[in-house]
């Protein structure tokens, strides 16, 4: 059996000399003209927008009179009678005081200010009276008098963007209006709350008039149709995008700050992510009516990893190189020496990926001419789940088996520390493209302004789906998720 083994070394290796200086011609796989998805993504994405109080605070200064009642009055009996109790029974002793009860009732400066989701318009009221002519005796005492009225104001967004508004006004004396006459305290709250009634309906009513004319459909439309855009993830090796296609807009109430009153939206739309220079924007549609929903930002990415087969070359080609220095321990031939000539490497049909390189080798014993010729292999990249490791199984190893130098680069490829070369490279590269392409677009979404919107993204993680080769490179699709808001700020 050893002499037949002998024997069968001997046959290849004198096959190997005579086929020195032969160029074996092996055919190339067919290439896949099967491209990668541009995954897409449903995501929640916050868009507060603010609708400015000033306007509405001018509208009801001019609203609302500065003199708010007037009254020019001739009373009775301003001082009741005094009576004094006299053997069991109260004996009047004095008359009634008659007096005139001028003055009037004025407004200052309207403030308004935010209570969690009211509106509190703050109405300071001055009063002053006076009483003349009481009872012929003396000419007048003036009486001042201060009140903090409150109107509280909620709002409610109806889906067709409308506003409404309803109001309640509450006020309280700070000091009530009053005079002392003949040791006796005399108020005028009483006058002063039957006029102030009226008012109050009419305020109230005035302010749910203002707060119908707020336009917050013209920002909602503006914000709506902006947000049909493409945002930029990575600028460069590889450039990443974003498009956004707005599907429905979330309302989940309002609450004040400040002078202005935050309107918590939320656009659901469709996110697809592009490996490419900037995708064409969606054609923006009509704003829609809004869908009275809390909105929970949600920012689902699908990010596709995507190594161009151009950009793998190379490494292939540096890793043959150096394995180069050291033969290859062929079964049954022995040491052989291998030069590399540049490698050639694509997408094939079915997943595989197809790799093609030129090759000069001879038995390392042997002098003389090498045997030329060029190996194709194809193999299936595979990785476990949430991992970037990429091995390649399915090996298939092309040549032409029909002749003795086809065999010799079939079992150059077949032997152990070919593919695993060609594989480790292809998984090395791959795993820091990922590290690398995650700490780029962690950085370039946590902050920035595109047009009028001030972007600000939170990453809370990475998820690495199936890696699969595509005519135009090997595809590892990656999930980001995290939150996302969106602030509108257009230029003025």
């Amino acid at each position: 059996m050893r002499a037949i083994k002998s024997l069968a070394v001997a046959i290849v290796a004198a096959s190997l000399l005579a086929a020195c200086d032969r160029k074996v011609a092996v055919e190339a796989p067919p290439r896949s003209t099967e491209r990668a998805p541009s995954p897409s993504q449903k995501s929640l994405i916050a868009v507060p927008i603010d609708a400015d109080t000033t306007a509405l605070k001018r509208a009801l200064e001019r609203a609302v009179p500065r003199t708010l009642w007037t009254i020019n009055r001739r009373e009775r009996a301003c001082v009741p009678p005094q009576r004094v109790k006299l053997f069991g029974k109260k004996v009047k002793v004095t008359p009634p005081i008659p007096c005139t009860i001028v003055g009037r009732v004025t407004r200052g400066p309207l403030r308004l200010r935010g209570e969690g989701d009211e509106i509190v318009v703050d109405v300071p009221l001055n009063a002053t009276i006076a009483a003349r002519d009481i009872g012929g005796v003396l000419k007048g005492e003036t009486a001042t008098g201060a009140a903090m009225a409150h109107a509280r104001v909620k709002i409610d967004v109806t889906p067709d963007w409308r506003t409404r508004g309803s109001a309640r006004i509450s006020y309280g004396w700070t000091k009530a209006p009053g005079i002392d006459f003949l040791g006796k305290r005399i108020t005028f709250t009483d006058e002063a709350d039957a006029k102030l009634k009226p008012v109050v309906r009419d305020v109230e009513r005035e302010v749910a008039q203002e707060i119908a004319r707020v336009n917050i459909r013209k920002q909602a439309s503006e914000v709506w149709r902006q947000s049909f855009t493409a945002l930029q993830l990575n600028r460069e090796n590889p450039p990443v995008w974003v498009r956004v296609t707005p599907q429905r807009i979330l309302y989940g109430g309002y609450r004040m700050e400040g002078q202005r009153m935050r309107l918590n939206l939320g656009l659901e739309a469709i996110t697809e992510t592009f490996v490419s220079d900037r995708p064409a924007d969606p054609a923006p549609t009509p704003l829609p009516n809004m869908v009275r929903e809390k909105p929970t930002p949600h920012f689902d990415v699908r990010v596709p990893v995507l190594a161009d087969y151009a950009q793998l070359q190379p490494v292939v080609d540096r890793a043959l190189l150096k394995r180069s220095a050291r033969p290859f321990d062929l079964p049954e031939l022995g040491s052989m020496m291998v030069k590399f000539g540049p490698s050639t490497i694509y997408g094939a049909p079915d997943g595989r990926v197809a790799l093609g390189v030129d090759v000069s080798m001879r038995l390392a014993s042997r002098s003389g001419e090498p045997t030329r010729g060029r190996i194709w292999m194809t193999a299936v990249p595979v990785n476990a789940a949430g991992s970037a490791e990429v091995r390649f199984t399915d090996l298939v190893i092309n040549g032409d088996t029909d002749g003795v130098g086809g065999d010799l680069l079939v079992a150059l490829g077949q032997s152990p520390g070919f593919a695993p070369l060609i594989a480790n490279a292809l998984t090395q590269n791959f795993t820091r493209d990922l590290g690398e392409l995650q700490g780029k677009i962690k950085r370039a979404v946590d902050q920035r302004r595109e047009g009028a919107f001030v972007i600000r993204t939170d990453i809370d993680g990475f998820e690495i789906g199936t890696i699969k080769a595509y005519g135009n490179g090997l595809y590892l699709p990656v999930r980001m998720v995290g939150g996302a808001s969106v602030d509108y700020r257009p230029s003025k």
